[in-house]
């Protein structure tokens, strides 16, 4: 057996390491590239491609920084929702599942130097609920998604009117109780009973052994006529005003609720707007026109290219249409593209962030697009004014 050979416990053992975790300093985020050891990182660091790298990290540290620290943040977060998302957990044990997986973003590319700053900028945002315990850091993840919010929101909308129900229905039967026991009661002045009419009268014939009955009519007269008749003339006025009441109480009830679900729905669009607004854009499988003029010796200058890949949040690789040269340019030197009426186009930026939708009209004094959403969980939503930053064409 060879010394290099496949089955020797050095390679074996140099295997088993490659597909484990190794040291934290000893990786290069940038070129997310690991290596085992000090020489070896030492060799990667003088490296062309690390130095390529390096070049474009220095053109605006921050803003890779800041894009690293989103990623992670996003990763982390992501990984709570999906194991944790209603228990009370150590952020140590979160974090050890987090980095079991060995392309995740490693926490010396952000703006975090340890685990403690992080849990406590979650719980300075409001994202989780942090505890302090002898037994270290405790996370409880706050679940605020604008799908979560506007199903609870829609919830607690159906029990209050449901609330709203059944006091209304409480009201009316109240309300025909006490107007059916202020018919039905008798004045108390009039104590004298009146005697029982003779409906039935029977009378003894002696001869032939005959008995014969007689059935008297009851005698109406013109007081008790008259009474009647202003007794039902009250009744009905009475009926016909607690109708009129009972249809504007409902009337406002419907009022009231429809101003409720307009109001809240301006709420929820304004929550996933703040929300869903962010400072980048760019995203894989648009057209975009390149306004870099320091590329126009090289004929770049108002070109189109398709995203092909996304750097750091903010860099995009651009492969050009006519040439098929790929370049990497920062999405401040880059420009959306609105196509024709009809196509289709990616919402890049706003509340409606990531959503496809069919252009149907285009405002030019007002620099707006009107769109329509397809293929989400708003699909067939209409958005009547939706600005040219905020939407781009898909590459077909």
């Amino acid at each position: 057996m060879g010394k290099n050979d496949f089955l020797t416990p050095k390679a074996i053992a140099n295997r088993i390491k490659a597909k484990g975790l190794q040291k934290l300093k000893w990786y290069c985020q940038m070129c997310e590239k690991q290596c085992r050891d000090e020489n070896g990182f030492k060799c990667h660091c003088m490296s062309e491609s690390h130095q390529r790298q390096m070049y474009v990290f220095g053109q605006n540290p921050d803003r890779f920084v800041d894009g690293y620290s989103q990623e992670f943040e996003n990763s982390f977060l992501e990984h709570v929702k999906r194991t944790h998302r209603f228990s009370r957990v150590a952020a140590t044990v979160v974090y050890n599942e987090y980095i079991a997986d060995r392309h995740h973003i490693h926490m010396n590319s952000t703006q975090w130097a340890t685990l403690t700053d992080f849990v406590k900028y979650l719980g300075r945002t409001g994202k989780c609920k942090v505890d302090e315990t002898p037994k270290g850091w405790f996370i409880t993840f706050i679940d605020r998604e604008p799908e979560t919010l506007l199903k609870e929101s829609l919830k607690n909308k159906r029990v209050r009117s449901d609330l709203a129900e059944e006091e209304r229905h409480e009201r009316e039967i109240q309300g025909q109780i006490e107007r059916a026991e202020k018919y039905v009661a008798k004045p108390s002045g009039n104590s004298s009973s009146p005697e029982p009419p003779q409906d039935l009268a029977k009378t003894e014939s002696l001869t032939n052994g005959k008995i014969a009955f007689s059935f008297s009519k009851p005698v109406l007269t013109s007081d008790s006529t008259e009474k009647r008749k202003f007794d039902s003339v009250f009744e009905d006025g009475e009926n016909d005003i607690g109708n009129s009441r009972a249809r504007k109480e409902i009337n406002r009830q419907k009022f009231n609720d429809s101003a409720a679900l307009e109001e809240l729905m301006k709420e929820q669009e304004h929550a996933k707007e703040k929300m869903n607004r962010k400072d980048y854009w760019v995203c894989e499988g648009i057209v975009v026109k390149v306004m870099s003029k320091a590329l126009a010796e090289n004929g770049y200058y108002k070109q189109k290219g398709v995203v092909v890949k996304v750097i750091g949040k903010y860099v995009g690789e651009i492969k050009m249409i006519e040439s098929g040269h790929v370049l990497r340019v920062d999405q401040e030197e880059l420009e959306t593209v609105i196509p024709q009426i009809g196509g289709l186009v990616r919402i890049v930026n706003g509340a409606y962030r990531g959503c496809n939708a069919r252009l149907l009209a285009i405002d030019t004094a007002k620099y707006c697009a009107k769109v329509q959403i397809e293929k989400s969980i708003y699909d067939g939503r209409l958005l009547r004014a939706i600005e040219y930053e905020d939407i781009c064409k898909i590459a077909q």
